[in-house]
């Protein structure tokens, strides 16, 4: 009913995700909302008319590519920040043409967040960036073909190698290793 200037829903279905972005978001000034499904961030955007959304694009069977012009509708003007695992260049294209303001490939931090939902730079400098058609390299690919199907498969590394066609142990080898960076990041990069 009140629309706040600080106020937040965050949409993600894994519930300790959201626990703690609420917790880090209200510690930055954010009145925030918390819905798991669709469904409650529908009903909740109709209700509070948040200014900012954070939105995973897996909502358990729901896409959050869909959800993006639907709660656009139920609040116009609110600017929505679209998280996922699965990152990629087509999904970052898709997610702006439907109406998200930006794009953040987890694991991100509270502070990234806050950048992107005030329209900050939250990204690496554009220099750095790729051109949109240069292919991502073939181990990125690799791991967020991985990452796409532990997600269908709700974490289950069995059914995962079973459906990559690898061995349970390879499978878990490649997950004991850092996600891959499009860039040197830090240190350990």
């Amino acid at each position: 009913m009140n629309e706040s200037a600080q106020s937040l829903l965050i949409v993600d279905d894994d519930v300790a995700f959201t626990g703690v972005l609420n917790r880090a978001m209200s510690a930055r000034g954010f009145t925030c909302s918390v819905a798991n499904t669709a469904a409650a961030a529908l009903q909740l955007a109709g209700q509070i008319r948040p200014r900012y959304c954070v939105l995973d694009l897996k909502l358990g069977e729901a896409n959050g590519l869909k959800l993006v012009p639907e709660l656009l509708q139920a609040t116009p003007g609110m600017r929505i920040l679209l998280l996922t695992g699965y990152a990629s260049i087509a999904t970052a294209v898709e997610a702006i043409k439907r109406g998200a303001h930006d794009y953040l490939a987890k694991p991100v931090d509270a502070d990234q967040v806050v950048r992107a939902l005030l329209g900050e730079a939250a990204h690496q400098p554009a220099a750095a960036t790729p051109a949109p058609d240069a292919p991502p390299p073939l181990k990125r690919l690799e791991w967020e073909h991985i990452q796409r199907i532990l997600g269908e498969t709700g974490g289950n590394i069995s059914e995962a190698a079973r459906r990559l066609g690898m061995h349970r142990r390879t499978l878990q080898r490649k997950l004991a290793k850092h996600p891959v960076r499009e860039r040197p990041h830090g240190p350990h990069g």
